[in-house]
């Protein structure tokens, strides 16, 4: 009982501050904005789907081969507010249909990045702003693009859309429908993608290092997610049953591939990703690196036209200096000839006292004879 009192008399309790802080995020809710990338067909909206336990795209409508041909890249965002065990996430999915459909895909990739600037951009305004207590953030958090496993490796659009987006987002790329391949087959395409992404500089999100106080089971965890990349997944809403279980998966003549049986493919190690480990290190390289590059480069631009037209811009003005005239150089010509007479006398008073002849004299006498003072270079030392 003594040691109870003790404990409690050493207690302050700043060590329920993580409870404090998780409740007030409970209560806030969370929200995470994912864009998924590629040309059709290849899935994206059924894992979307899969992932998230929800039906985003059951008013969609599919079009058929005519008019893919003159689609553009569109940008649709799919809004869903999911709650799960009092947890509320607000998830915005941004597809972008018509991507790398087209037979000349030359910068198709511009209407995404000028989305993503312009999420930037938004933010950048409203942080800037009066109110700032309720700031919206539709910021890009995450993009899955997904590459063809009917190649052998990337694609050019592949290598140039992920260059023009890798400082501005946190891209995860994906081997799509990786049921189409054997294991070996995904191994050989999985090291080819990460040959490639290393020849062309292109900087894909990087997973963070483990601290060294986790538990040996996490530790395992991230060194298997790190070689599991770039993901290979398959998606699917069916449900289907396999040895008396019944599973989400794709039932084929030859048997049925588990959507979350990790020996099939990565989708289990992609949401855990996704959602249960490194959600928040998505949101944090977005604000810390991906919006603070863009936040920078706003602020130069701005500093730098402040620069170019000082008068207007600048909120100092800087006043030019004045030009004296000719009448004033020539006053204070004079007064600088007057300074030095004046000194020059002075010192041949100092060197005439200092002589015998005019130890007697009054300094009074002296001073009413300026005009008897020699210039200044004939002093000479045998002068009486």
């Amino acid at each position: 009982m003594a040691e109870n009192q003790d404990h409690e008399k050493q207690y302050v309790g700043f060590a329920t501050l993580p409870n404090q802080v998780h409740r007030k995020s409970v209560k806030k809710g969370f929200d995470f904005t994912l864009m998924v990338a590629g040309e059709s067909g290849l899935g994206k909206s059924t894992l979307v789907n899969s992932l998230f336990l929800t039906d985003l795209y059951k008013d969609r409508k599919l079009l058929n081969a005519e008019e893919r041909i003159n689609q553009t890249v569109e940008i649709i965002k799919h809004t869903v507010d999911i709650e799960e065990k009092g947890v509320k996430l607000k998830l915005t999915i941004v597809d972008t249909p018509g991507f790398g459909d087209a037979v000349n895909n030359t910068e198709c990739w511009k209407p995404i990045t000028d989305y993503i600037d312009q999420q930037f951009e938004q933010y950048f305004r409203d942080e800037s702003g009066l109110n700032r207590k309720n700031i919206q953030d539709n910021r890009v958090h995450c993009c899955l693009y997904f590459i063809s496993p009917f190649g052998h490796g990337l694609r050019p659009v592949d290598v140039e859309f992920m260059k023009a987006l890798h400082e501005k987002v946190n891209i995860v790329p994906l081997i799509a429908k990786a049921d189409c391949l054997i294991p070996s087959e995904i191994r050989k395409l999985k090291e080819r993608i990460r040959e490639e992404i290393d020849k062309f500089g292109i900087k894909v999100y990087q997973f963070p290092e483990c601290d060294s106080d986790e538990d040996e089971e996490f530790k395992q965890q991230d060194r298997e997610l790190k070689e599991s990349a770039p993901f290979a997944v398959i998606g699917s809403n069916t449900v289907v049953e396999a040895k008396g279980q019944r599973v989400r998966g794709r039932l084929y003549p030859w048997g049925i591939v588990e959507v979350e049986n990790q020996a099939h493919c990565d989708f289990v190690k992609l949401r855990n990703m996704l959602i249960r480990t490194h959600m928040h290190d998505l949101k944090d390289v977005t604000c810390d690196v991906h919006y603070e590059n863009y936040r920078a480069q706003c602020i130069q631009q701005m500093t730098s036209k402040l620069t170019q037209d000082n008068r207007i811009e600048s909120p100092i003005p800087i006043l030019p200096l004045p030009t004296p005239d000719t009448e004033t150089e020539k006053l204070i010509k004079m007064k600088d000839e007057e300074v030095s007479t004046i000194c020059a006398c002075a010192s041949w008073m100092l060197e005439l006292e200092s002589r015998e002849s005019l130890q007697g004299c009054p300094i009074e006498v002296v001073l009413r004879l300026p005009l008897l003072c020699p210039p200044v270079g004939s002093w000479g030392g045998g002068q009486g």
